[in-house]
């Protein structure tokens, strides 16, 4: 029977971070995913509980969580209602986050431990899990869905000054029609982490077995990004979907019980990398 648990941590700062596990109750101890949301989004996105699902009817344990300066909270995890964090989060609260569950996830208090992690990251999370698996040995494999390759490719180039000079500039979300905040002190930890925060640099770093896939009807984050990472690391297996977007065909609200075709596509791929 596949079960899902939900947990809290105290994330950065002392924000909560709302996470579930899903898992077949056959298998407790089954091979350990930590699934890595990307920019704007949230554990609970469209088909990311499908996705779960079928992670663990395929033999695996899925762990999926939402950075504790994603936006959403506990009381309210789909809606991005707390904006004072969204403005405060930066690259390395990030990683300080997905350090915390990867400890979790290890150690055993909340469900059997994991003797090591997988790692699935979306766009700006793939980016975050290649730095991560460059710097912990604790990820066993990689797997990036859409990944940039760089931070700085997240917004235009002109726009840092008067983001500099202002303190704040605002992204639009087009799903919620919010104008969502984010404060200069995102480009202070680039500039004060610079070899960190390469993800070129570190994507050449990674030694473990690494899956990238990219769709090239994405319009968020081009095969250029693709070309750019498997360049930095030749070693990593490398997939494009034909048709393909920056969801592989998820949506939110996502009404359907089935996965669309590519995503299905992607999970199947990922799947027989992660078994390999």
């Amino acid at each position: 029977m596949i079960k899902q648990e939900t947990f809290t941590l105290p994330g950065s700062k002392d924000r909560a971070m709302l996470m579930d596990l899903t898992y077949d109750s056959r298998h407790k101890t089954a091979p350990l995913i930590i699934f890595v949301h990307g920019f704007k989004g949230f554990k609970d996105w469209g088909t990311h509980d499908l996705v779960a699902r079928y992670f663990a009817q395929n033999g695996f344990r899925y762990l999926k969580f939402n950075f504790s300066h994603n936006g959403t909270t506990p009381a309210n995890p789909l809606d991005f209602t707390d904006l004072i964090a969204f403005a405060d989060n930066t690259f390395s609260i990030e990683l300080d986050d997905l350090n915390t569950v990867i400890d979790f996830a290890c150690n055993g208090t909340g469900f059997p431990r994991a003797h090591g992690v997988f790692l699935i990251g979306h766009s700006m999370g793939g980016a975050i899990s290649i730095i991560k698996a460059s710097e912990d040995k604790r990820v066993l494999k990689l797997v990036t869905m859409a990944s940039v390759s760089g931070f700085n490719n997240l917004w235009p180039k002109d726009a840092e000054q008067q983001w500099r000079l202002q303190g704040i500039m605002y992204v639009h979300n087009s799903r919620t029609n919010q104008q969502m905040p984010l404060k200069s002190t995102l480009l202070d930890d680039l500039a004060r982490n610079p070899g960190r925060l390469d993800i070129l640099a570190k994507a050449a770093q990674v030694a473990q077995p690494w899956l990238m896939v990219f769709g090239d009807h994405d319009k968020s984050v081009t095969l250029a990004h693709a070309k750019e990472l498997h360049q930095a690391q030749p070693q990593a297996a490398f997939s494009v979907i034909k048709g393909g977007d920056h969801t592989f065909g998820g949506t939110h609200p996502y009404a359907k019980d089935v996965l669309p075709q590519h995503l299905l596509d992607f999970c199947d791929q990922a799947i027989e990398f992660l078994n390999k």
